[in-house]
């Protein structure tokens, strides 16, 4: 039987609580003691901006919209310059098409291989702190699917805590469609899904202990009807760069950071070193020949899987590299 929005939107009482249990305080003598139990179950609001520390190691989780960014290397020299003196790695292990289940990465198997794999890699990388940004195909699903959803979620941010104790989660909701000229469709319809499912993920973060980025407001919110005329996406999906400059404009926002006023040159300097460096990354991780080297055909090509982590030296070289570029950016950015 589908649920309606609102039936999933309930679903969300029934899901787990943060990681660290609630602190109950007695009631005061002359306070019901109903009203002090519902203060104290009420979680507190996140703070203004997300804390990074000095070291950490951010992971890029979710699917297209985050995967395509490695492409345009948009979101990280943003961050880096943001972040001022304040020194944090970003490896991105987003895959188009993904789910909160693992169906994109799992090839030939189930589900259940793709978060096999994933867990490899996060054993791997040992991520500080996890940027996810996951439910994009509810749109197209009329929400039906929430609590599966929902729940798959939960499970999945478990595994993140189980890989990495003590690490941090950001939860970002998708962003907005474009409804763009005929022949294709129009998206108001699915932006509408898209805004219930925001409200979902908003009390789901709170329940999670998780940093919630509201990029589906800060991207513009609810589309008014009719068609874009200055479309930031290809086909009404895909962003184009522009759409990227201004996705990782938002997602700063979104952490509550600004980003300093370095001259245009020098962004574009560490915007390249950043691609670089994730392409590097890229074939890490994501190997095209990877059926050859680790798969069922193996036995063929095998012998050339131990060449896979001598790409990790490089991409430390390219770590270095960029933190060079960001002084430099800083530095100018400080001159008057």
């Amino acid at each position: 039987m589908k649920l309606t929005p609102q039936a999933g939107l309930c679903a969300l009482l029934l899901l787990g609580t943060s990681s660290a249990p609630a602190q109950t305080a007695a009631p005061e003598p002359d306070v019901p003691a109903a009203t002090t139990a519902a203060a104290a179950h009420t979680p507190p609001p996140q703070p203004a901006t997300f804390e990074f520390k000095d070291g950490d190691r951010l992971v890029l989780l979710g699917n297209t919209v985050l995967e395509r960014e490695h492409d345009y290397g948009s979101f990280e020299p943003r961050l880096d310059l943001a972040l001022g003196e304040t020194k944090v790695t970003v490896r991105n292990l987003a895959w188009s098409g993904d789910t909160v289940f693992g169906h994109a990465r799992s090839y030939f198997g189930p589900p259940e291989e793709g978060l096999q794999r994933l867990s490899a890699h996060l054993e791997m990388l040992k991520p500080t702190v996890v940027l996810l940004c996951y439910g994009s195909e509810l749109a197209f699903e009329r929400l039906g699917s929430l609590p599966d959803f929902l729940t798959g979620y939960r499970s999945l941010i478990e595994l993140i805590r189980a890989k990495s104790p003590g690490v941090r989660i950001i939860i970002a909701t998708p962003p907005p469609l474009e409804t763009l000229p005929p022949p294709l469709p129009d998206l108001s319809a699915q932006n509408k899904n898209l805004s219930s499912l925001r409200d979902a993920l908003r009390k789901f973060a709170l329940m999670q202990n998780a940093y919630f980025i509201d990029w589906f407001e800060l991207m513009g919110g609810l589309p008014k009807p009719g068609i874009i005329r200055k479309p930031l996406t290809e086909n009404g999906v895909h962003y184009t760069r522009e759409g990227y400059e201004k996705l990782s404009a938002r997602l700063i926002e979104g952490l509550g950071l600004k980003m300093p006023d370095a001259p245009a040159p020098a962004f574009e300097s560490l915007r390249r070193a950043v691609i670089a460096k994730d392409t590097l990354f890229f074939n890490r991780w994501r190997p095209h020949n990877e059926t050859y080297l680790f798969g069922f055909r193996k036995h063929e090509q095998g012998q050339n899987a131990k060449e896979i982590p001598m790409f990790d030296p490089l991409i430390s070289q390219g770590d270095e590299a960029i933190q060079k570029l960001k002084e430099e950016a800083l530095a100018q950015a400080r001159r008057p």
